[in-house]
């Protein structure tokens, strides 16, 4: 962990509204004039898209039915907590990308002007990166992942949980995945299966090594999240804020509540507030923390 070169991690699986937390962040930095080195969870995966489908072929035809992209075995852990350690230590670090789309291949094959093409799936080389920043912000599924041979969590200096209840995250998941990838029923029921195992593993344990956790729970019958229509909409949800040491961030916890209308309180350390106010909470609850993350860092 460091002052001088904080690290700040966002952990949460994809659709779990990670996006929002990093528009928050986003408008917080703008608004405070910090310039982040962000770094991409995806970019720590070990296997192209190509060879990560051969992985689980051969993992399959061997018996393992819980390959996935969740656990160490797809992942670069040792390398992600380099990484943060890197930054801590010297504001100094390596960063590579993965291509998601044909937009991001015709950018960093430009930007990077080497001669090759990077296509989606595929991973542009890892850079040194020397440019001043004020903190590093990491958005992806391991941000505080530990094990036995990687201690990310060790060198983050403000970890935040994007999490929803498991129904929810599964619905997401059902939807998002037929609609945008045109997978049917039985394989996102598939993949949901094989990534249980690392998800209890290795996803789950790091919300109870974040800071603050932000959990959608919605307010609909979500019980059998293989039949269901549509995706709980905002208004039909609450989050779940849990603090896990308030007296470290001063949290003030009456006046969030005065600013955020319909919020209460369930728990010493826990507020809850409105689905649509998510946003506004975010940025509300950051904003004074990473203040005074950067006021000790100048100080």
């Amino acid at each position: 962990m460091s002052v001088k070169h904080p690290v700040i991690a966002v952990t949460g699986s994809s659709g779990a509204g990670t996006t929002t937390v990093k528009r928050a962040f986003e408008h917080i930095f703008f608004r405070q004039k910090i310039k982040p080195l962000v770094v991409e969870g995806d970019s720590y995966h070990s296997l192209d898209r190509a060879a990560f489908k051969e992985a689980v072929a051969k993992a399959e035809a061997a018996g393992n039915n819980h390959f996935s992209h969740f656990g160490p075995e797809a992942n670069h852990f040792d390398k992600l907590a380099e990484t943060f350690k890197s930054y801590g230590d010297s504001g100094k670090c390596q960063r590579r990308y993965y291509i998601h789309s044909d937009d991001e291949s015709v950018h960093h094959s430009g930007r990077l002007n080497d001669g090759n093409t990077y296509a989606p799936g595929q991973f542009t080389p890892w850079e040194d990166i020397a440019e001043e920043t004020d903190v590093l912000f990491y958005e992806g599924l391991h941000g505080l992942v530990k094990t036995a041979d990687a201690d990310v969590a060790a060198h983050v200096d403000l970890g935040v949980g994007v999490v929803p209840i498991v129904n929810l995250e599964w619905i997401q998941k059902i939807h998002r995945d037929g609609a945008e990838r045109g997978y049917s029923a039985d394989v996102i029921v598939d993949t949901i299966l094989r990534r249980m195992p690392d998800y209890v593993n290795h996803i789950t344990p790091q919300f109870s090594r974040t800071d603050i956790n932000f959990q959608r729970v919605s307010t609909v019958d979500t019980s059998n999240p293989f039949i269901s229509r549509d995706i709980p909409t905002p208004d039909e949800s609450f989050i779940v804020i849990r603090f896990r040491d308030p007296k470290r961030f001063g949290v003030d916890f009456p006046m969030l509540l005065n600013m955020i209308q319909d919020s209460f309180m369930s728990r010493p350390n826990t507020i809850v507030v409105p689905g649509g106010k998510m946003g506004f909470a975010m940025e509300l609850i950051l904003a004074p923390i990473i203040h005074d993350m950067i006021a000790k860092k100048k100080g």
